[in-house]
């Protein structure tokens, strides 16, 4: 009989951010493998794009993370379209580069706001719909992935409140693990190298910072983001049933490089 851990056919998954760059690539990775996907975005024709590209028995949603009205709007939206929620993954996020000693306090806040606070507040809206779900023959009622980043475990220059905000990614994700576990709610992580999207390219592409960055990674190139689908669906997976409280990093080699 063939092996069936990866199959994730039929499930409900939440992608924030699942409009463009890595949230896309991976939403749309995992409606090619049978699951039924609601893509999140702040951009309303954005989320139309993107539910015309999954195609029939696909949905959308326009999500704000930082704003818990709207995340709790897009729950609703969830419960009432399909009656449950199986995973989530939260790829919405935002960057910038500026020197710190440069940027304004509420520049700061609002990155932070984004990639850790909205974090949080998908995530508990998340576990809070799980932990009602009836759980399957493990005692899971869902699944939970954040992405991460290389700043979760070091510090590249100028962008400070990027990096503080995915360290604490990965602080949520291990103390999100820990505590939800009782409820039968995984909480997992991805910690993705150097990907070119919307978000970094300005930053990366052409650029002396990219040069670097590239020839610092041992496979000698830049990542390309079908190629995070796979970490994403081991965790949300039956396989990762005893995978929780991990950030998973998928980086061509970058970490383990050093001087």
């Amino acid at each position: 009989m063939a092996y069936s851990g990866l199959e994730i056919n039929g499930k409900i998954y939440l992608v924030t951010g699942g409009t463009s760059g890595i949230g896309l690539a991976i939403a749309n990775g995992f409606a090619e493998a049978g699951a039924r996907v609601i893509v999140g975005s702040t951009n309303a024709e954005k989320v139309a794009a993107a539910r015309e590209l999954l195609g029939e028995g696909h949905d959308g949603v326009q999500l704000n993370v930082a704003d818990e009205a709207s995340v709790k709007a897009a729950f609703d939206h969830v419960r009432e379209r399909f009656g449950r929620i199986d995973a989530v993954v939260n790829a919405a996020g935002v960057i910038k580069r500026q020197p710190s000693l440069e940027m304004p306090v509420s520049e700061f806040k609002r990155i932070v706001d984004v990639n850790l606070v909205g974090n949080f507040a998908v995530a508990q809206a998340a576990g809070r719909m799980m932990k009602e779900q009836k759980p399957n023959e493990r005692g899971e009622r869902g699944s939970i992935v954040n992405i991460a980043s290389l700043n979760s475990f070091i510090s590249l220059t100028e962008v400070l409140a990027y990096a503080s905000s995915k360290s604490g990614v990965m602080g949520l994700t291990r103390g999100l693990a820990n505590e939800w576990a009782q409820y039968g709610i995984r909480v997992n992580g991805i910690a993705p190298g150097v990907f070119p999207t919307d978000l970094n390219r300005p930053l990366i592409e052409g650029t002396e910072r990219g040069a670097w960055l590239k020839a610092h990674t041992p496979l000698g190139r830049f990542g390309r983001a079908e190629e995070l689908v796979g970490a994403a669906i081991y965790l949300i997976s039956p396989a990762a049933s005893y995978t929780t409280g991990e950030t998973i990093i998928v980086d061509g080699g970058f970490l383990a490089r050093g001087v």
